[in-house]
């Protein structure tokens, strides 16, 4: 039996690094806009590739912190295909359910890597997904971004998922899934017992801004009233929130000198999730979140920095008076 089986997308990331000297570059802050001369020759230092999507990134962070790890998603067959298996394989996350559709090309995108931040350029194309004729037995199921076509797959995973209603699910929409049809989103956080999301995209879910509801803890009721028994909102640089109907906490992110952010929201919900596997509580899963991904905010790439319960723990020691705080 796997502790955490995730489902979605996996993506082959090309990191470029832009020389941060560059002059043919510049960030208008008033804009949050990465501005590149146009027809310009752009100068780079380096040049690599990853695994990345978030569910290939959530199960390889579930299996640092000794879980038991799968996932269920399809890729081409071509090159970067090949490099996806193979990269899960390497970080221990079973590939049973992945697979090859010699229709379509394996997802990839280009991060541009500049002063910290990064913007990334995503390629998309609609899929043929299937429900495999035997799902092996898993305690958690994390359901994440998927591209166009991904609705039957949705289908059969509600249906999987009322036939076996002690499954514990975890749901953090992708970007297409939100932009489609927001009620197919609400369609399954009715099912879900941990729903992860930034601020943006509880303001989308619920159709409530932050201005409006005054605080963080009324958009996390909101979503409870979805029918998400627990609900984390992640803010960047401000930390996240957690809470159920019972409880509320907020924890800040630890302060790391950042190299790159790519992965930093999937290492923290690998490891909110794996706290919540091991039973820990609310407020240890938000400290839980919060080393790993600091841990991988620190280096270039979503594996590269993941941390192991021992580096957890050794991260949340750097900071001792950061800690979970409790609202409500």
């Amino acid at each position: 039996m796997y502790h955490i089986l995730t489902i979605g997308d996996a993506v082959v990331d090309t990191h470029v690094k832009i020389d941060n000297a560059s002059v043919e570059c510049d960030v208008d802050t008033r804009e949050c806009q990465l501005c590149l001369d146009y027809a310009s020759k752009i100068p780079i230092t380096d040049s690599f590739q990853t695994l990345g999507g978030n569910a290939a990134n959530v199960a390889c962070g579930a299996a640092k912190l000794g879980l038991a790890s799968a996932i269920l998603t399809s890729i081409g067959k071509d090159s970067n295909g090949r490099m996806v298996k193979q990269e899960l394989k390497k970080n221990n996350v079973a590939t049973e359910l992945v697979e090859t559709d010699a229709k379509t090309k394996t997802r990839y995108s280009v991060v541009l890597n500049f002063r910290g931040e990064r913007t990334i350029l995503s390629y998309h194309e609609k899929r043929n997904y299937r429900w495999p004729k035997k799902m092996p037995a898993t305690e958690w199921v994390y359901y994440t971004s998927l591209s166009e076509g991904y609705e039957p797959l949705q289908n059969e995973l509600i249906k999987f998922l009322t036939k076996h209603p002690a499954i514990k699910v975890a749901f953090n929409p992708g970007s297409f899934q939100l932009k489609s049809k927001i009620e197919r989103v609400k369609e399954v956080i009715g099912l879900t017992d941990v729903l992860i999301v930034n601020l943006e995209e509880a303001e989308r879910i619920t159709g409530i801004t932050l201005a409006k509801e005054k605080s963080v803890s009324g958009l996390i009721h909101e979503l409870i009233q979805l029918g998400a028994e627990e609900v984390v909102i992640t803010d960047a640089a401000a930390g996240a929130t957690a809470g159920n109907v019972d409880e509320i906490w907020t924890m800040p992110a630890l302060p790391v000198t950042v190299v790159a952010k790519t992965g930093a929201g999937d290492a923290f919900s690998s490891a909110y999730i794996a706290a919540r596997i091991y039973d820990h509580d609310i407020p240890h899963a938000l400290a839980w979140g919060a080393a790993n991904s600091a841990g991988v905010i620190s280096d270039f790439g979503a594996q590269k920095g993941l941390l192991d319960v021992k580096g957890i723990k050794k991260m949340s020691e750097k900071f001792p008076n950061i800690k979970p705080k409790q609202l409500v």
